[in-house]
């Protein structure tokens, strides 16, 4: 960064982050936020403070500075979307500090794969990595190889006192056709099931988080997502998902997942789900009149989805 921050951006953040503050709880010694957030194709940066009609990208130094507010609300964010070219999130990373660090996965290659990684960005002085990172590959089958991942769900195990849990985040594929959606949500759902069944480290306290793109409750798309007891938490069911949201479109793509008993008990242990749930809808907080769509192209056309945890003593 080569300027200094424009007094209105400057007054801008003051109040993005008070907006924030009154919808995320606060960081405490015995608590964990978890995030989840598609940043709509979060690669390459435009180097100025304010892009200007004729700019490729729209996504500029006050753009990131928005979102840099956001993630640091949290102890650990997953991240969809983020492309080959790293410059934004490398200037991400820039924003949120020395304390801040990353891991990220490989592009997936091919068409589908859509030249994306899967992220994980996290506050050391809150949360380390355990040791584990990984990317689910389906076995293959009697006939050959399975299919795969359009875009490979990546995993990260972290550890914050004396909880240790496992991170899965993911990008299904999106199709105008929500069938072409069925077969990755399905598998992954198994996947994920015979992981947490398995009685290795590494399988206590597994959380799934990222873009699905289910449709509503109900659907076929998202009971294969709760087919093998992944539930997201009912104080996320009405939370909008998108910026296009609204009374008669409302979306559930983005979701944040544990696994729980035929009763209803959850399998995590020593983390005790709060209650608390939310997204942030930064629509109303940002400078200018700008459109929802060129909003999307600055910030994302997602919102970021949390949820909150007790650790054990």
């Amino acid at each position: 960064m080569t300027t200094t921050m424009p007094p209105d951006v400057a007054e801008n953040l003051i109040a993005f982050r008070a907006a924030l503050a009154a919808v995320v709880p606060p960081k405490h010694p015995a608590d964990l936020l978890i995030a989840t957030w598609n940043l709509r194709a979060l690669g390459d940066l435009t180097a100025k403070w304010h892009a200007e009609p004729g700019d490729t990208p729209k996504r500029d130094w006050y753009s990131l500075a928005c979102i840099a507010a956001v993630v640091a609300c949290f102890d650990v964010m997953a991240v969809q979307e983020v492309r080959r070219n790293t410059t934004a999130l490398q200037f991400l990373l820039e924003l949120l500090g020395d304390d801040w660090r990353v891991v990220v996965s490989d592009v997936t290659e091919g068409g589908p794969g859509n030249g994306e990684r899967l992220t994980f960005l996290y506050d050391s002085t809150r949360v380390q990595p355990s040791g584990l990172v990984g990317e689910i590959v389906l076995p293959a089958q009697v006939e050959g190889p399975a299919e795969q991942f359009a875009r490979t769900p990546y995993a990260a195990s972290f550890v914050r006192g004396s909880a240790e849990f496992t991170l899965t985040t993911v990008h299904v594929i999106w199709g105008a056709d929500p069938t072409a959606r069925l077969p990755e949500i399905t598998a992954f759902a198994e996947w994920m099931r015979a992981w947490a069944d398995r009685t290795d480290r590494w399988n206590q306290n597994l959380l799934v988080l990222g873009d699905f793109n289910l449709d509503r409750i109900g659907d076929p798309l998202f009971e294969a997502f709760v087919s093998t007891g992944l539930w997201p938490p009912t104080e996320l069911n009405d939370i909008p998902r998108t910026v296009f949201d609204n009374d008669t479109s409302r979306h559930f793509y983005d979701q944040i997942a544990w696994f729980s008993d035929p009763d209803g008990k959850s399998l995590l242990t020593s983390l005790t789900y709060t209650l608390r749930a939310g997204s942030f809808n930064f629509l109303p907080h940002l400078l200018g009149s700008l459109t929802r769509t060129e909003v999307s192209w600055r910030i994302s056309d997602h919102f970021p989805l949390w949820v909150e945890f007790q650790l054990a003593p």
